[in-house]
C-alpha cells in the first residue's frame, strides 16, 4: 500500500463558484489523482551515468577497434563474400544511410572529446640571501620594530615552531627593516621583484617567448593595486594586444587552484595556446603590527 501510494500524486483543481444546488455561490475545489513519474534522482545514481559516460567518450576509440581487430583477422575473399551475403538482405539506402550516421557519430566524438592540456614547466621565485633570516632573527626583528609587546612576541615564537617554517626563510625589506614602511609603493616593488623573477626564470627553461603567451592569470589574494598586476606583467614583458588576462583577488590561498582550473577552461576553447598561471602573495605590504591574536596568527 505504501509503494503504490509513493506512486500515486494529487492536484487540487479549482472547479469554480456553483451555481444551483446546497453549494449554490461557493468555491468549489476537486482533488485530481495521478499517476507520477518516478524520481530519476532517487533510483538512478546520476554520477554512475556521468562517470560511464566519461569512460566511454575517452575508451571508446579502443572498442570502435574491436570490430577493425576482427576483419583484420579474415582473408580477403572472405571478407568479401561475407560482405557480399550480407548486402544481398539490406537496402542499399538504409545500408548508406547507417554509414553516414556512424562517420557523423565518429566525427561527433572527436570534436566532443576533452582536449590533451599539458604543463610545459613551472619555477619558483628565489630571492637573495640577504633576505634570510632565522626564527630567532626574525624574533629580534619584530622586538626591534617596537610594534608588539612580550606576549605577542611569544605568541608570534610559539607560531614559528609550531608552523614549520625553517631558519632560511626569506622575507621582505619592508619587514626585516624598521624604517621602512608598507606603502603601496613598497608592495608593487615587491610584486614585481617576485613574479618577474619568477617568469623570467620560467621563459628561460621553457623557450617560450612573451609574445606567445595567450592567457594570463594572476592571483594575489590580499594585494590588489589599480593598474592590476595583470597589467604590469603585460605592461613589462609587452605582451599581445589580444592576450585574454585575467586578475584573481580576495579569494584567498585556495585560488591558485581556481586559478589553474581557469587557465584550463581557457585553453579548452583556445586550443593551440599558451598559458601562464602567476600565483602569489605580498607578505610585506599586508603584515599586521598589532597586538590581536587572531590578526597576529594570520600574518605569520
Amino acid at each position: 500500500m505504501a509503494g503504490e501510494q509513493e506512486l500515486l500524486s494529487t492536484e487540487i483543481v479549482k472547479r469554480g463558484i456553483e451555481s444551483s444546488g446546497p453549494d449554490a455561490g461557493s468555491m468549489t475545489f476537486s482533488v485530481r489523482v495521478r499517476r507520477r513519474l518516478p524520481d530519476f534522482v532517487q533510483s538512478v545514481k546520476l554520477k554512475y551515468v556521468k562517470l560511464g559516460y566519461h569512460y566511454l567518450m575517452n575508451h571508446g576509440i579502443f572498442l570502435a577497434t574491436i570490430p577493425v581487430l576482427v576483419l583484420a583477422g579474415l582473408s580477403k575473399e572472405e571478407l568479401w563474400r561475407r560482405i557480399w551475403d550480407s548486402a544481398a538482405g539490406y537496402d542499399l539506402a538504409s545500408v548508406l544511410a547507417f554509414l553516414g550516421l556512424s562517420v557523423f557519430t565518429l566525427f561527433l566524438y572527436f570534436v566532443s572529446r576533452p582536449r590533451s592540456i599539458y604543463l610545459l614547466d613551472f619555477a619558483c621565485y628565489k630571492p637573495s640571501n640577504d633576505l634570510k633570516v632565522t626564527k630567532d632573527e626574525f624574533i629580534e626583528l619584530a622586538r626591534k620594530s617596537g610594534k608588539f609587546d612580550d606576549a605577542s612576541l611569544e605568541f608570534q615564537r610559539q607560531i614559528l615552531q609550531s608552523s614549520g617554517i625553517g631558519d632560511e626563510t626569506y622575507i621582505p625589506k619592508s619587514i626585516g627593516s624598521p624604517e621602512k614602511t608598507a606603502t603601496m609603493k613598497e608592495g608593487r616593488a615587491e610584486a614585481s621583484t617576485v613574479i618577474f623573477g619568477a617568469l623570467d626564470e620560467l621563459f628561460e627553461k621553457t623557450g617560450v617567448r612573451a609574445k606567445d603567451i595567450s592567457i594570463l592569470v594572476v592571483n594575489c589574494s590580499l594585494f590588489n593595486p589599480t593598474p592590476s598586476l595583470s597589467a604590469m606583467v603585460i605592461n613589462h614583458y609587452k605582451m599581445r594586444g589580444n592576450i585574454l588576462s585575467f586578475n584573481l583577488g580576495g579569494m584567498g590561498c585556495s585560488a591558485g587552484v581556481i586559478a589553474v582550473d581557469l587557465a584550463r577552461d581557457m585553453l579548452e576553447a583556445s586550443p593551440s595556446s599558451y598559458a601562464v598561471v602567476v600565483s602569489t602573495e605580498m607578505v610585506g605590504y599586508n603584515w599586521y603590527p598589532g597586538k590581536d591574536r587572531k590578526s597576529i596568527q594570520e600574518s605569520v
